[in-house]
């Protein structure tokens, strides 16, 4: 059926033109010349609220324009929003949909005619499960024109007419209805934080217990909370660091889409890949990806590109890396490239 169930991140030729812009492009040029990059600001969501019933769908005249309807969804990704957590996106970084009216045991979709004309169906056939997906969960279902329709967890595969670009998120909770997809196959939704437990009171007959001195809470080692956050640097500007506070730099010659790292081998051994991590604030939410690398390690991105450390930073503050050999450069909080003049 053309469904690939395979989880390393091959590339996907036919999207490189249209996830270029959107997961970085080749930015080098205008880096090249640039001062200091300021931070990104943070992206803000529009609302969801539905306008028209249960279907989530407005008109027969309702936008799809950027989406590409029946379009396959090549290499799945997994991306991260603040509201709602881990989703899943399609190879141009597109979020993909789920609707309650449908079925996924067995898998039918009842969007059809208007509705699918807001909510265009993502046909089956050139689909690759993302890093840590279980393949099983991709299949497809016969629509009722005849055509093949992705499945994910049996569940119909859509994007949303109104996400102008990757990493939209707009036809979240839309109508209620409408629900991006977690990695598993379920509705997306960040887990709300546990309740703290409110303690036992102590038996009216115990005598009380005598007092145990507290054990001094043992601090946290600098920049040891496993996030990528933001530094400052006089010549650099805003730029991003690690959990331990090392600069964390960009390879030229990366892609960001597909994702692939150039860096392998004695490359890597004086460039470590940086490991999946938590972000900051203040560093951007589009396209916080993580890159499966071929020896099966997971590598964190920003913006699509892959980030490492320099094995010449001795300490937090270090940015010897930057500029070496024309192709290393320090990482803007906005996923660029910092080069000064």
């Amino acid at each position: 059926m053309g469904i690939k169930r395979g989880t390393t991140l091959a590339a996907v030729a036919a999207v490189v033109a249209l996830t270029a812009t959107a997961c970085g492009g080749d930015d080098y040029k205008a880096a090249d010349a640039a001062q200091p990059v300021a931070a990104a600001s943070p992206q803000s969501n529009q609302s969801n609220q539905s306008k028209s019933g249960d279907y989530g769908y407005e008109t027969p005249a309702s936008s799809a324009a950027g989406v590409g309807a029946k379009s396959a969804a090549g290499q799945l990704a997994v991306a991260d929003n603040e509201k709602i957590g881990s989703f899943l996106a399609d190879s141009s970084g597109r979020t993909l949909y789920r609707f309650d009216k449908d079925t996924a045991k067995p898998p039918k979709s009842n969007c059809e005619g208007d509705c699918e004309k807001t909510w265009p169906v993502v046909a089956a056939g050139d689909a690759t499960a993302a890093a840590g997906m279980d393949p099983s969960l991709l299949g497809e279902v016969v629509r009722g024109d005849g055509t093949k329709q992705l499945t994910i967890a049996g569940w119909p595969a859509y994007r949303y007419g109104k996400d102008a670009k990757a990493g939209d998120v707009n036809g979240q909770g839309v109508g209620g209805v409408w629900f991006a997809f977690a990695p598993d196959g379920k509705k997306a939704s960040k887990a709300a934080p546990a309740a703290s437990a409110t303690p036992a009171a102590p038996a009216a007959s115990a005598a009380p217990a005598a007092s145990a001195t507290p054990a001094a809470p043992e601090a946290p080692a600098e920049g040891q909370d496993g996030r990528l956050s933001v530094a400052k640097d006089p010549k650099l500007g805003d730029h991003i660091v690690d959990g331990k506070g090392m600069t964390v730099y960009r390879f030229k010659p990366d892609t960001a889409w597909p994702m692939v790292s150039k860096c392998t081998s004695d490359c890597l051994a004086k460039w470590p890949a940086v490991a999946p991590a938590e972000k900051g604030e203040g560093i951007v939410e589009k396209n916080y990806l993580v890159l499966e690398r071929p020896d099966g390690k997971k590598q964190q991105t920003v913006n699509c590109w892959p980030v490492y450390t320099f094995s010449g930073d001795k300490k937090p503050g270090d940015t010897n890396g930057q500029g070496v050999g024309g192709t290393w450069y320090a990482v803007a909080p906005d996923g660029k490239p910092i080069a000064v003049k």
